[in-house]
């Protein structure tokens, strides 16, 4: 037996419990069995426990789109007991069963092994969060070097910045060099977010209000985890040449924007797929952040909550009263 969270769907409507399953429940479609040691909770876990969006594909359905833990029984080539593995994505928490739980049961291709200076702790406290703001980093990265962009030559924008991806990607922009602009609509986390690494902080309503097509140029580059008028008004205003990386729809998936940016100034939108990013991309992402990222910074961005904790979490995060990132010790 092992202790889960598990969505329903009865008749009077949409539940979200911790319940105690058998582990003859877990899918038969999975070739490896991982005793999960840690998860967490994302904007996504948010959406799949409160019901607010239709994240769940099929019901009962036990959420959490990451976890961290160990082999425990294997039908796949690549892994046997014993080894250390991590998993974000691949639809798991949405159509397969997910990592807000003691046990999973996924197939071995989806699994990542665990880089050996990370714990299952530190893993989950990064998640798909801190996974896609390095995969935001590496795309900008790649665009400034192509460009010849030097650190430290302009400003880099990171909206969303007081929740999991943009935390992470102020502390990895400040560690390579570059000066950061943090967007957030909790000014109270000011001093938070210049802890990890930001040179100004912004108000998000500079941004989240209909602008015009084209704005004076300030950013090389922007990691920007909120859409609509947010991501519209970063192309506006980021400088010739320079690059956007798309991840997230807090604000709503519309971009109000036009081809001004694109055609007359030349700047690059990329689309950041955390989800179904080929293994290699998410291999490097791993290996990077365990080699990059500050431990200290990564501690004081983390808070750390119970499995039965998860549930009102979910709630939290979707209303914007989480810092940084929540891991979720499933054992406790």
């Amino acid at each position: 037996m092992f202790n889960a969270l598990l969505i329903t769907k009865p008749e009077s409507g949409y539940r979200c419990d911790l319940a105690q399953l058998d582990e003859a429940q877990l899918p038969a479609s999975g070739d490896v069995t991982v005793r999960i040691d840690h998860s967490t909770v994302n904007y996504k876990d948010g959406l799949a426990i409160t019901g607010k969006a239709p994240v769940v594909r099929s019901f009962p359905m036990v959420p959490g789109i990451d976890f961290a833990g160990s082999v425990t029984q294997s039908d796949h080539p690549r892994w046997k007991v014993g080894d250390r593995v991590l998993l974000n994505g691949f639809g798991v928490g949405e159509g397969h069963w997910g990592g807000l739980a003691q046990m999973a049961r996924v197939k071995g291709d989806w699994l990542v092994a665990l880089p050996e200076t990370l714990s299952e702790r530190d893993a989950m406290s990064l998640g798909t969060a801190g996974y896609t703001a390095m995969l935001c980093v590496m795309a900008l990265q790649k665009h400034w070097t192509e460009a010849g962009v030097a650190s430290g030559s302009g400003e880099v924008l990171v909206t969303g910045a007081g929740g999991g991806v943009g935390s992470v990607a102020i502390a990895l922009l400040a560690g390579l060099g570059h000066t950061v602009v943090a967007s957030t609509g909790r000014p109270q986390e000011a001093d938070y977010l210049k802890s990890l690494g930001a040179a100004a902080v912004i108000d998000r309503g500079e941004l989240g209000a209909p602008g015009k097509p084209l704005q004076k140029e300030r950013w090389i580059g922007v990691v920007d985890s909120v859409g609509s008028h947010t991501l519209a008004n970063a192309c506006a205003s980021t400088r010739y040449g320079g690059a956007v990386a798309a991840c997230g729809l807090a604000q709503g998936m519309d971009l109000p924007a036009s081809v001004a940016p694109f055609i007359l100034r030349g700047i690059t939108l990329y689309g950041i797929d955390s989800v179904m990013a080929p293994m290699a991309r998410r291999e490097a992402a791993w290996d990077a952040l365990a080699k990059k990222l500050d431990r200290a910074q990564l501690k004081a961005m983390t808070t750390e909550i119970g499995l039965s904790d998860a549930i009102a979490a979910g709630a939290d995060i979707l209303a914007g009263r989480v810092r940084g990132r929540l891991v979720v010790n499933v054992n406790a």
